[in-house]
């Protein structure tokens, strides 16, 4: 008569069994962290860690959709970084990722925290602004002009001055997300037309 236990035999030895739940747990975890980061790359900005154009038109159509549903006012402004060409070719390519670290802590610092501040390319930010009308959007605008004009960027011992252009359009029922930033844009664009240069 055989004194194996059947039990035993069914299932296996309990410390490989361990071993085993033990490996998978390791390798689960390997694959969570590995999809965080896959996420984060593929939904945030690696310069300036803020949402890319991509997570943007995300949050925005989503946006769309509660000024749809609920009848809210919702407006973007569109900021452009006024010469960063001639930075990057003056001072190099680390001075102007410098620049657009400065500008989008500024920006950050301008809003409210539910605001989504996210960079769409290389010299352009997004704003995403929800319980705001066009008046309140224009306001903030000027005024992240203004909080950009006052603070120098320094290179070295030379003081070089930062602006940005911007442009605001409000957020409608039956929007889409790429018309809303093309508005935003042709308003930047006619705003920078007719803006003094510094």
């Amino acid at each position: 008569m055989s004194d194996k236990h059947p039990a035993k035999d069914a299932v296996g030895d309990p410390s490989e069994l361990l071993a085993e739940i033990e490996r998978l747990r390791c390798q689960l975890a390997q694959y969570e962290r590995r999809f965080v980061e896959l996420d984060r790359l593929a939904n945030r900005d690696p310069l300036v860690d803020l949402p890319n154009r991509r997570s943007c038109l995300a949050s925005l159509a989503r946006l769309i959709a509660r000024v749809d549903a609920y009848g809210i006012q919702a407006a973007m402004i569109l900021a452009d970084v006024d010469g960063l060409k001639a930075i990057n070719d003056k001072f190099g390519h680390n001075a102007g990722d410098t620049a657009i670290k400065q500008i989008s802590r500024l920006l950050v610092a301008s809003v409210r925290k539910h605001d989504c501040v996210a960079r769409l390319a290389g010299d352009e930010f997004a704003i995403l602004l929800e319980h705001t009308d066009e008046l309140q959007a224009w306001l903030l605008a000027l005024r992240i002009v203004e909080t950009v004009d006052e603070h120098p960027f320094h290179i070295g011992k030379a003081n070089v001055p930062l602006s940005v252009a911007v442009g605001v359009t409000l957020i409608c029922p039956r929007d889409h997300p790429e018309a809303v930033i093309e508005r935003a844009d042709r308003e930047m664009y006619r705003i920078k037309a007719i803006r003094p240069r510094k």
